[in-house]
Formats: structure tokens, sequence, C-alpha cells
């Protein structure tokens, strides 16, 4: 069990630090850009992204968060599984729920846009269209990853901090 919940929290932090470092710089860097180069670099990007390693650090605690909750209730309710069974739920709605329900459909929006026969108008209207709503989505999931994950580390300390009460 040990190991498997220092993997969760790993891949958890892991996804947190991405989004994190995403909100932080590739953002930024994005707003900055014409509305034909930020369309035609979130096109790419969106689909850069979208690779074997990526999805197992998106997808793994979607499948290992509520794993860990459920062994960690098995023997018996504690502080740690209400602390996994929390990340769980922050993880699942509002990080993997957001991406799916949110996001995802934005890129795919986006991804439809002609850029190199696009009016000028018309790539503004779908930097508008995508750019403040995807951004508001991403601040989401984001903040939801950090706590999900920080709650994910915190179940790999309690049963140590519960030894000692």
């Amino acid at each position: 069990m040990k190991t498997l919940l220092v993997a969760t929290a790993v891949l958890t932090s892991f996804l947190a630090g991405i989004f994190l470092a995403y909100s932080l710089s590739v953002n930024p860097a994005l707003h900055s850009l014409s509305d034909h180069t930020y369309v035609e670099t979130m096109q790419r990007i969106n689909k850069v992204i979208q690779n074997p390693l990526f999805f197992l650090v998106f997808m793994g605690p979607v499948i290992l968060l509520p794993l860990t909750a459920y062994l960690s209730y098995k023997t018996g309710v504690s502080r740690q599984f209400y602390t996994l069974a929390g990340a769980s739920l922050l993880y699942i709605i509002l990080t993997f729920g957001v991406t799916v329900g949110g996001n995802v459909p934005l890129n795919n929006k986006l991804a439809a846009v002609p850029v190199a026969s696009a009016s000028a108008a018309d790539l503004h209207k779908a930097r508008t269209d995508f750019e403040g709503p995807w951004n508001g989505l991403h601040a989401v999931r984001t903040v939801a990853g950090i706590a999900a994950s920080v709650l994910a580390i915190t179940a790999c300390i309690l049963p140590a901090i519960d030894a000692k009460d």
C-alpha cells in the first residue's frame, strides 16, 4: 500500500505541476501573441499533449486515488481514508471532469478553425471564444489538482502522524 500511495501522490503532483507551470509560463506567453499565431499554436499544443506519457500522468490519479482510498478504507475508516477520498473527489470532478467536460470541447472547437484560410475577424472571434473560457476552466482544474496533490501527500504521512498520537 505504501508504494502504491506514494506512486499515486507522485502522479497527482506531476499533473498539478504541469497545470501550474502552464498557468505561470505558457498562458502568459500565449496571451501576447497575435490571434493567428495564438490559434495556430494552441492547435499544435492540443495535438502534442495527446501522448502516452501525458495520458498516464493525467489518467493515473483517476484510477489510483479511489483505489488507495478504498484500500485505506479496508483497514478501517481513518484520517488517511478521508484525505484520499477528498483527493479523489477533487481530482475526478474538478481536474479530470473540468478537463473532459470543458477544456477538451473548447480544444476541439478551436481545432476546427482553418487557420490558413480564416479571416482576421474569424481568428479574433475564435480566440475570444476560446481563450477566456479555457483559461478560467484551466484555473479551476489547476487549483483542484494542487489541492488533490496536497491531500495525497498528506495521506502518505498520516500513518506516521497517527502512530505518534
